[in-house]
């Protein structure tokens, strides 16, 4: 069975609605939870939100591989599913209105279409390769800062913050100087969304797992933005050390970023 991109992008909203609606069942409920390591957390709605997601996806797509983060999975020859069904734990253990579902496709390892949806914050934002990138239904676009000085940039610090610089520290200092502000909102897909809908002019993450950034990322570039590597490189989602910025600050970002780019 062959899907376009839009076929793929409809899927993963449809999918992705359906999980968010079990998550707010939770939300601000005290809900119970487990540390997989320090700072790193899973709730009994993690869970059930992955298994929705593997029984719709299976029955919509049952030839297309499947990678998710709680029960983990393969890469297929062909397309593969890539699936968050709780990106912001942290965020939805303590009550902040900063998480979502994010549900993403690729090709060898290339963003495709994909779809997040974050039902506490009432917004949705929808995308695939070839089409447009759409907020609640609307189009939306990167957005145009061309100076630094005036962008406003996402970012995020790994579970394990003992060492530089993949603790993110460092490289934080050097771009706050630099720009009109930083953000932190705990959801790497809510992140690159706000990056593609021009609400934030760059974001970037260090140590990041393709099922955080596949949907974001396909979104992020059906809206006219660029991803790389934090040296520059074309960007291995797989590793998750990403740049994405509405491409005409990338190049300045990029040199702030240098000196712990590897």
């Amino acid at each position: 069975m062959s899907h376009s991109p839009e076929d793929l992008a409809r899927i993963a909203f449809e999918v992705a609605t359906e999980a968010a609606q079990g998550l707010m069942v939770g939300f601000r409920k005290h809900p119970q939870v487990t540390e997989k390591a320090r700072a790193d957390l899973v709730t009994d709605y993690d869970l059930a939100s992955e298994r929705l997601i593997r029984q719709r996806l299976a029955e919509r797509t049952p030839e297309l591989a499947l990678v998710a983060e709680e029960q983990g999975g393969a890469p297929g020859p062909g397309l593969t599913w890539y699936c968050d069904p709780l990106d912001g734990t942290t965020n939805f253990v303590h009550g902040h209105h900063f998480f979502c579902v994010s549900i993403g496709v690729a090709e060898a390892g290339s963003p495709v279409a994909g779809a997040v949806v974050a039902p506490a914050l009432a917004t949705h934002w929808v995308g695939y390769r070839g089409g447009p990138a759409l907020r609640n239904g609307e189009p939306c676009r990167v957005s145009e800062t061309s100076d630094p000085s005036h962008a406003l940039v996402g970012t995020g610090f790994p579970s394990d913050r003992s060492r530089a610089p993949s603790n993110n520290f460092d490289a934080f200092m050097r771009v706050k100087q630099r720009v009109r502000g930083v953000r932190r909102c705990g959801s790497a897909a809510i992140d690159l969304c706000l990056v593609a809908d021009g609400t934030y002019d760059a974001y970037w993450e260090r140590r990041l797992n393709a099922w955080d950034v596949m949907a974001g990322s396909a979104l992020l570039l059906a809206a006219g933005g660029e991803l790389s590597a934090l040296d520059g490189t074309p960007p291995d989602l797989s590793v998750g050390h990403i740049l994405a910025s509405n491409g005409r600050i990338h190049r300045q970002l990029l040199a702030l970023l240098a000196d712990d780019a590897g």
